[in-house]
């Protein structure tokens, strides 16, 4: 008798705790809901760090990159971090490695990348969107006036910076040249960034120097202050020609009194944006977005007020992020 009351007890734990697991299962896991569980928590935990790959020190990223990492910090919680870096196309391809999760990078280049096409041929990025269009970048051909370069066919047999292989400045540069009869063969062509580049032209180890970035440029600025600055001007016909081949450039200009020249210097630009990986929750990129677009008001640089939401679409060749398109929605439609 003893027997059968203790297999009786066991039999009713066991249905006891089949009931419980029953109910533990079903509570927020409903699947003939079609509902899907609760992912916020989890993404949150797996975004606890996010990195902003920048360019050098002496470019327009770098500090506009200090500052958006800060305002992406204080909008998220997410600890954010700006990092050097050599630029655009090294950018999207520690994007697409998963080496970094944001990155400053010129709209020409995201287009190859996306393209598979120059730096990137048999290299496609199709696993980074955009976050949002931020501001002109110059293309500047800067010399010393001493040098007696005053145009691009002057420019044959000097020792030139044209930046690292594979760069957008070293894209621009080759464009440049090509429309004005030109090739990397007509030139000395050095590879180097735009600190070294400052630091060579100062010293008379090289003659100009190709500098893709927002005006004004530190290291032109720091250039300017030891020694008197000329920035080579792109006529129109030539802007037509090159825009008429490649359309993602556009007429600038760099006005009268930026590195103290004394009249407005015509010139032409490509767009900087922002890219990000596709992978980056929704919600997490809208975020970022609304970080960056909301604060860059602030900005003490001399970009910061080109950055607004109205904007923040022009001249995008790829994809944009679902977070920053829901951003873009709200921001222009109010």
């Amino acid at each position: 008798m003893k027997n059968k009351k203790w297999r009786l007890l066991a039999f009713m734990t066991i249905i006891a705790l089949l009931v419980l697991s029953a109910c533990n299962s079903g509570d927020g896991g409903d699947t003939g809901s079609g509902k899907a569980p609760d992912m916020g928590e989890k993404e949150e935990q797996e975004y606890d760090f996010l990195s902003i790959l920048t360019g050098g020190t002496q470019g327009t990223y770098y500090p506009l990159g200090g500052s958006f990492a800060n305002y992406i910090t204080d909008e998220t919680g997410v600890k954010t971090t700006a990092e050097v870096s050599q630029a655009s196309a090294a950018n999207m391809t520690a994007l697409k490695d998963g080496k970094a999760n944001i990155a400053f990078v010129q709209t020409d280049i995201a287009y190859y990348a996306l393209n598979g096409e120059l730096m990137f041929k048999g290299d496609v990025v199709d696993n980074v969107s955009a976050i949002g269009a931020l501001y002109p970048e110059t293309v500047q051909l800067i010399t010393l006036e001493k040098n007696g370069i005053k145009t691009f066919e002057d420019l044959k047999g000097k020792k030139v910076s044209v930046g690292a292989p594979g760069s957008g400045t070293y894209a621009n540069a080759e464009q440049l040249l090509e429309i004005h009869g030109l090739t990397m063969d007509d030139i000395k062509p050095q590879n180097l960034d735009f600190a070294v580049s400052q630091e060579s032209l100062q010293t008379g180890q090289i003659d100009a120097a190709f500098i893709t970035a927002g005006t004004p440029t530190a290291a032109v600025e720091g250039l300017n202050a030891v020694a008197k600055v000329f920035v080579v001007q792109v006529e129109d016909d030539k802007a037509d020609a090159l825009i008429a081949k490649y359309p993602y450039y556009a007429k600038e200009v760099i006005p009268a009194g930026t590195y103290g020249l004394t009249e407005d210097t015509s010139a032409v630009s490509v767009g900087a944006m922002l890219a990000i990986q596709n992978e980056v929750p929704e919600e997490l990129a809208y975020q970022i977005t609304k970080a960056i677009y909301d604060n860059a008001s602030k900005l003490q640089h001399a970009k910061g007020k080109l950055i607004k939401a109205e904007k923040g679409l022009d001249g995008i060749g790829i994809p944009v992020h679902p977070g920053a398109q829901k951003y873009f929605d709200e921001a222009n439609n109010k």
